[in-house]
C-alpha cells in the first residue's frame, strides 16, 4: 500500500480537516464536528469548506490545491485564518500552520475511500446516527449505547485504514477483542461496507 506515502498524504489531509476546516469552525461556531461527504469531507456549519480529492472547495466554487502549500496559504486563499481549535483538545495532526503539505492523489483516495465506507457502514449499522469525522484524531465514528465505533484511515496503532469498536472493558479472554481500546480490524480484510457493518454489530453484541 506504501505505508509511508500514506502516512505523508494522511498528516496532510488530517492537517487541512484540524487547521482549514474545524478551526476556523470552531472559532466562527463553536463546532468541532466535520463530515464525510462523497469524495472527501467537509464543515457543517460555516465556514463552508469541502476537502474532494486533492484541494479544498470554498463556497464560491474557489478550489485550492493541498499539495506543496501551507495550510495557512490554503486558508488564505479561501478566505479563512488557519490555525487549531485551540482548547478543543490536546492531540491533532501536529501540523503546524506554515508546514508545506504534502499530498499523493492515489494515497488520498485510499484515505477518502476509507472514510466514505466508514461513513456507510455507520450509516447501515445506526440509521439513526449521524457518522462525525472529527479533528483530534481524524476518524469517522458514532456512540452506541456506551461503545464507540468507527473507521480510521490508519495511525499509529495500525498504518493502514481500519474499523474498530472501542469499549471500556473488552472481555477477557474474547480474542475478538484484539486491541486496548477493543477491536480492530483492517478494512482489507472487510472489502466492502456491508462486511463493516457486519464487525460492527459484532462488535455490539459481544459488547453487550
Amino acid at each position: 500500500m506504501g505505508n509511508q506515502e500514506l502516512a505523508i498524504t494522511r498528516r496532510s489531509l488530517h492537517a487541512v480537516a484540524e487547521l482549514v476546516l474545524a478551526g476556523p469552525q470552531y472559532r466562527a461556531a463553536g463546532k468541532l464536528r466535520l463530515r464525510v461527504v462523497p469524495g472527501g469531507f467537509a464543515t457543517v456549519l460555516t465556514p463552508e469548506l469541502r476537502v474532494v480529492g486533492t484541494g479544498v472547495v470554498g463556497a464560491g466554487g474557489v478550489a485550492v490545491p493541498i499539495d506543496g502549500h501551507t495550510a495557512r496559504a490554503i486558508g488564505a486563499e479561501l478566505g479563512v485564518t488557519a490555525g487549531r481549535p485551540e482548547g478543543a483538545y490536546q492531540d491533532g495532526a501536529g501540523v503546524g500552520p506554515d508546514e508545506t503539505l504534502t499530498l499523493d492523489p492515489g494515497q488520498a483516495d485510499v484515505i477518502m475511500g476509507a472514510l466514505g465506507r466508514g461513513h456507510d457502514a455507520l450509516i447501515a449499522f445506526a440509521p439513526a446516527e449521524t457518522p462525525v469525522l472529527w479533528p483530534e484524531h481524524f476518524d469517522v465514528a458514532i456512540r452506541v449505547q456506551d461503545a464507540n465505533f468507527g473507521v480510521s484511515p490508519g495511525d499509529g496503532f495500525i498504518e493502514e485504514p481500519y474499523a474498530y469498536v472501542g469499549v471500556s472493558r473488552p472481555a477477557a479472554g474474547d480474542a475478538f477483542w484484539n486491541a486496548p481500546f477493543g477491536a480492530a480490524v483492517p478494512l482489507a480484510e472487510l472489502p466492502a461496507a456491508a462486511a463493516v457493518t457486519a464487525f460492527f454489530a459484532e462488535g455490539r453484541t459481544r459488547s453487550r
